[in-house]
């Protein structure tokens, strides 16, 4: 026997606390009555759970962990009303109800990490996880070491400053890369961050979340998580005081 709340959270539909929003207002029933009392049981195997009439499949079997290779131009959604491609056209045939752990705006590329575990996408997503994102930056013009290191004191972004970021420049040109690592996932943060520094983003890779890297997998496939890789996110600091370098800028 299981909390309903955690059944949907596991099937990708809510967060427990959204779930039991959803008990809250109505509109969640097993085998057809009505669930009225928060912290409900039910068992899985046997009964039927409906959220706005709708029967949700609670998976029987292993839960699903994967990574994208997410191209540029593609829209981190399973549907787009404006027709564009998403990530759906890249996990055709993979059975269970697949859904992306954040997001990497339409310009980004890189690892984006799908799941069917509701509780792990929430741990990973949450803001106190502090889950270190690491990305390959490219950017218009050649950064001072001075404008780099307002990177790692933070900047004002919406009226309130980011955290510190990690930093190190991989290619002094005049097109210039960069190596940022970021705890915290504001939208489009790295863009306009250097946007403020007169640094426009033109490329933008996620390489890395926590100790999992993406490696040589190629743009647009898809693997599945080894379970050492799932258990090093699920055991990412939860602090930045855990790491002592965090906010500084990283040596060559």
């Amino acid at each position: 026997m299981e909390r309903i709340n955690k059944l949907l959270a596991r099937a990708g539909v809510a967060s427990r606390r959204a779930a039991d929003e959803m008990i809250r207002e109505g509109r969640v029933t097993v085998n057809g009555t009505l669930v009225v009392e928060l912290g409900t049981r039910i068992d899985p195997a046997v009964d039927s759970l409906k959220v706005d009439g709708r029967r949700i499949q609670l998976e029987s079997g292993s839960r699903i962990y994967l990574m994208l290779n997410k191209p540029p131009h593609v829209v981190t959604t399973l549907s787009d009303p404006e027709g564009r491609t998403t990530i759906a056209d890249y996990i055709k045939g993979v059975r269970g109800h697949i859904f992306p752990v954040g997001r990497l705006d339409f310009m980004s590329e890189g690892l984006l990490l799908l799941t069917t575990d509701g509780d792990w996408a929430q741990a990973l997503m949450h803001p106190s996880s502090h889950v270190e994102k690491g990305y390959r930056v490219k950017v218009r013009g050649t950064p001072t070491p001075e404008t780099l290191e307002k990177l790692s004191q933070g900047i004002r972004l919406d009226g309130r400053m980011t955290a510190p970021a990690q930093y190190r420049m991989s290619r002094r040109a005049a097109n210039s890369w960069l190596d940022v690592t970021l705890t915290e996932g504001r939208k489009n943060q790295i863009r306009r961050m250097l946007s403020a520094l007169g640094h426009p983003v033109s490329r933008l890779k996620r390489v890395s979340v926590g100790k999992v890297v993406l490696g040589d997998l190629p743009i647009g496939r898809l693997r599945h998580l080894t379970s050492d890789e799932t258990n090093l996110l699920r055991t990412a600091p939860t602090k930045t005081g855990d790491d002592p370098t965090k906010g500084r800028k990283r040596r060559n």
